[in-house]
């Protein structure tokens, strides 16, 4: 099945690494112009220049995504550079080793940060990217949420939060906007290897035991990889799913189809 985004612009958020990094590249492999919008100006620089090489174009445009006048911004300077916005992926997210508290233990400017850049900056992107959207004539909003939005662990009260909003704003938005050809889907990575799973197995006593473990622990037996997620979106995005809206897909090597019930074996 072959893919083709020539002519498309596709919007990624926190795209200067991991998860947004490899739906950057896959994109721009895929014939997309890609803006790359990140806090990170040093990675995200390098993000659009590996786009620009795998693809017809690329920028850079540096937002901290927390703020509504960056997130207005983003989208503005994307239209600015390439006339359009075809599809806006929505997958910047935060989650600190050292924000893992119960709800006691967690203030309300770490709450309010988490729930800003995780789930308020995913309203102002599409509120701010929609229409330009709807004047090529439809397209797509892809959210990137988590398996914990489904289901949780202990100390993630923010995070846990911000990911179940996002689900249950991508059911709602898709409602809206299905009448203008607009569809709006949620993808829920697993463990992926990115920088921040990484600085999570550094936390620990020995965090090359940590990083395997997190592989035994998929019944895939490996780590999702960034692309793994990139190369979902391009499908997601494109018409080969054309009767999808309102949706999730756990792109998570089989973790959702555990039981509670089942004890943890490192071969599956």
């Amino acid at each position: 099945m072959t893919i083709d985004y020539g002519g498309k612009v596709v919007l990624v958020t926190g795209a200067a690494q991991g998860i947004g990094r490899g739906i950057a590249l896959e994109f721009a492999a895929s014939g997309a112009r890609v803006a790359v919008v990140d806090v990170d100006a040093a990675h995200g620089e390098a993000t659009a220049r590996e786009a620009a090489e795998r693809g017809p174009g690329a920028v850079f445009i540096a937002a901290d995504l927390g703020s509504t006048e960056q997130c207005r911004r983003a989208a503005a300077e994307t239209v600015a550079h390439f006339g359009a916005i075809d599809v806006l992926i929505n997958n910047v997210g935060i989650q600190s080793t050292d924000s893992y508290r119960n709800v006691e233990g967690t203030s309300e400017e770490l709450w309010d940060r988490i729930l800003a850049v995780n789930l308020k900056s995913h309203f102002l992107m599409a509120k701010y990217c929609i229409p330009e959207i709807r004047k090529r004539g439809g397209g797509a909003v892809i959210n990137v949420a988590s398996v914990q939005g489904l289901q949780s662990m202990p100390e993630v009260p923010a995070y846990a939060a911000s990911k179940g909003g996002i689900l249950s704003l991508t059911r709602q938005m898709s409602i809206d906007y299905a009448k203008e050809g607009i569809r709006v889907l949620a993808v829920n990575p697993g463990t992926i290897d990115t920088p921040l799973v990484q600085e999570a197995a550094a936390a620990t006593d020995d965090p090359a035991e940590a990083m395997a473990m997190f592989a035994r622990n998929q019944p895939l037996g490996r780590l999702g990889r960034p692309d793994d997620i990139g190369k979902a979106m391009v499908f997601l995005a494109s018409e080969h799913a054309g009767f999808m809206t309102g949706e999730h897909v756990n792109v998570d090597g089989g973790v959702m189809a555990i039981g509670a019930w089942a004890a943890p074996v490192p071969e599956w």
